[in-house]
Order: C-alpha cells, then structure tokens, then sequence
C-alpha cells in the first residue's frame, strides 16, 4: 500500500479547545516583536521600525517566511511560543520531521512532556564527553488548539511510526502530511506508556500559549537524576 493510501486509511479525530503540554529551554528567550501585533501589517511595520536600531532582529524572530501569512496566528496570547518551532528549525529534524520544516510538539500532561525531553536531553548528555554534572531549566507552556488530527494510535497498529530510535519511516509520514497540508498527528508517547502526544504541522490551529512553571533537570554524569520544579508563574 502506498503512502497515500495509507494516510486515507486513517481516522481523523477531532480536538476542541485542547489542552495540552510543551517544555522548551528556558535559555532561549521568546521573541516579544511576534506578540506585539495583531495581524501582518502590523508586523511588517513593526519589525520595519525595529530593524533599524536591532540589527540582530532578523537572527531572532527566524524564518518567517516558513509559516504562510494565512496560518500565522497574530493576537493570540503566546504567539511567539506557538511560531517558535517554525521559524527556528531544527536541522537534525525530529521524529516527523527530517529537518526541513516545524513541528509543534506537545502532550497530554505536563508529565509526558517531562519523559519526552528528559529523553531526549538525557541522550544529549550523554554524548558529551567527560560531562560529570550539569543542569538544564525548561520552561513549561500550556498549549490550547482546535483542530482535526490524524489519528495513529494505538501505537501497537502503528509500530513504524511509534519506533523508538529509527525515525525513518515517521519523517516519511510527516513529510507527506507537511506537503499536502494536513493539520497535524495523534499519536502514543514512546518515552511515557500510554499517554498521548500531538505533533501539530502548522500554528494556525493555537489559540494560546501561556508560560506556568519551570523544571530542572539535573545531570549526575550517567542520566538526569532528578527533575525538580523550580518556580511558578501563575
């Protein structure tokens, strides 16, 4: 069966108002000129204006011209959080992305996002040589969205897309999605059994993203021994 075919196989699931989970390293300062505009024109003379006294401006706010006019989503709160994972793209990719586009990845709870980075930066750690101690603070956001998803759970149907390290046949779905616009993925968290992530292909579907606490994951020169909330917002 082809790829296509495959895709049409697939249910849909529709999410209404959905909360859901984000952590991001809270070294990476948000982009503010993003959520002081309500819509493009307000943008373009906003960054006009600050461009010519910010000549780094352009390295902050990334590469806008990945996200399309139309599914920029100016005014809401967060927006800078919500366009991040779109115009600062990570060239390594990730488990649907083989580096050439975003990917705004969230969870059920703020526990499965926990396990989901903790993995991930567990494994950043531990390829760095004679590493014996270091901590990381991660900023966690509280992501609403409305929208139809892809729906490819449970992740025993699906074992392909849900592999724990080869990502191969999962960047070949999300790059198929990304290309005929689909809106984004339901699927199992790998890294926290039996709770679910969202892999969402464009921000126009987020209607918010509020900061609420911040974690420390701790490195002790094997693993990330502990992870401790550190400070509220809210």
């Amino acid at each position: 069966m082809g790829i296509e075919a495959t895709i049409d196989a697939l249910s849909r699931k529709r999410f209404q108002d959905q909360a859901a989970y984000r952590l991001v390293n809270s070294k990476h300062p948000p982009i503010h000129i993003f959520d002081d505009v309500a819509d493009q024109a307000d943008f373009d003379a906003l960054f006009a204006v600050q461009a010519l006294t910010n000549p780094r401006l352009l390295q902050r706010t990334g590469q806008l011209n990945r996200v399309p006019e139309d599914q920029r989503p100016w005014g809401i709160p967060g927006c800078n959080y919500a366009l991040g994972p779109f115009v600062h793209v990570n060239p390594a990719g990730s488990r649907f992305s083989d580096g050439s586009f975003g990917v705004y990845y969230c969870a059920d709870h703020i526990n499965t996002a926990i396990a989901e980075t903790r993995y991930h930066q567990e494994r950043y750690f531990q390829n760095v040589e004679g590493l014996k101690y270091d901590r990381i603070v991660m900023c966690g956001l509280k992501t609403h969205f409305s929208g139809t998803l892809l729906d490819i759970t449970p992740a025993s149907d699906h074992p392909r897309w849900h592999a724990a390290s080869d990502y191969g046949p999962a960047r070949e779905l999300g790059s198929h999605l990304k290309t005929e616009q689909h809106t984004g993925l339901h699927y199992e968290s790998v890294r926290a059994a039996g709770q679910y992530c969202y892999a969402l292909l464009t921000p126009a579907v987020i209607t918010s993203v509020i900061p609420t606490r911040h974690y420390e994951y701790i490195w002790d020169g094997e693993k990330i021994a502990h992870t401790l909330t550190i400070q509220g917002l809210s």
